[in-house]
């Protein structure tokens, strides 16, 4: 028999299960944002909320939710004082990202005194699988929840040189070893060894492979499966390629301090030129034709929802 704290703790799980998804598009709240500073930013973001949920109600149908709520809600961070949700995918924004949130949550007094392990490892901010089952319903159903994407070929490739083409004390044992040793015809033993030096067709060939050596990694995951937006119906969505307009319209709409304005130093690598439609270019040229094809079908449904060109 159940107790009656235990009924009212599950209660939201049976909620959440039951419910139909995609629920209704709401209004954003734009009270607190000056109109006609932020028209256009405004226009933009209301054509993709309304593209993305048509889509996924044209494709995703009146499915009842399946996955468990705590793994659904995995990689959204929470910011209480401004009843924020942010749901993090990494190469699209995602460490200055984190950095606001600690200066909105009052745990740092400037964005740009924030160090990247601080932002990563520093564990100041509770992720939303954190609460119980009633603290996660309703910050789901009363939070402004925001994502941010980015062309996937882009992500991709700025993923692989973040990784694989700088010195890295996990990537390059954990990931390197294993691609090298099953994708390199006489690899030498020091590259066995290390893990280093893994190329981009090496890379896509672990990416496309149903039988990997190790894992996905949410640096390239599909933004689909990190984020769940057919699931969760996100107020915002900014985008990479318009990412300072975004972002500050977006803490226009949460109240935040006048002040606070969203950083735009590159977090790591600064000296690298960044990784632009032009780069991308170049590293799918190692690539053959079916390989590319594939790696596009790989994210054929991010391309679709946040509506990106096919390359």
């Amino acid at each position: 028999q159940l107790s009656a704290q235990q009924k009212m703790s599950e209660a939201p799980f049976s909620w959440f299960r039951g419910v139909y998804l995609p629920p209704p598009l709401q209004p954003l709240n734009k009270t607190l944002a000056k109109a006609g500073r932020w028209q256009a930013v405004g226009s933009a973001q209301e054509k993709r909320r309304s593209f993305l949920h048509g889509f996924c109600q044209k494709h995703g149908g009146r499915k009842k939710l399946q996955t468990h709520l705590g793994h659904l809600v995995s990689r959204i961070y929470v910011e209480d004082r401004h009843k924020v949700l942010y749901c993090e995918v990494p190469k699209a924004g995602c460490s200055n990202w984190k950095r606001v949130l600690m200066v909105l949550n009052g745990l740092a007094a400037s964005a740009h005194n924030i160090s990247h392990d601080d932002v990563h490892y520093g564990k100041h901010l509770r992720r939303l699988d954190s609460y119980d089952p009633a603290g996660i319903a309703t910050r789901l159903s009363t939070y402004t929840k925001a994502i941010f994407v980015r062309e996937p070929m882009e992500r991709l490739v700025s993923a692989f040189r973040d990784k694989f083409e700088h010195p890295n004390s996990y990537y390059h044992p954990v990931f390197g070893k294993a691609i090298i040793r099953k994708y390199r015809r006489d690899a030498k033993e020091e590259a066995l060894r290390t893990g280093s030096g893994v190329t981009f067709k090496e890379f896509i060939q672990y990416l496309l492979d149903s039988h990997r050596p190790v894992g996905m990694d949410i640096h390239w995951e599909q933004v689909s499966k990190l984020c769940h937006p057919c699931l969760i119906s996100y107020d915002f969505i900014g985008k990479f390629e318009t990412l300072e307009e975004d972002a500050n319209y977006f803490l226009q709409l949460v109240g935040a301090p006048a002040e606070l304005k969203f950083p735009q130093f590159k977090d790591r690598h600064s000296s690298d030129q960044r990784t632009s439609a032009e780069v991308v270019r170049q590293y799918l040229k190692d690539l053959s034709k079916e390989e590319r094809q594939m790696t596009y079908d790989f994210y054929y449904l991010d391309y679709l929802m946040f509506n990106y060109t096919s390359p």
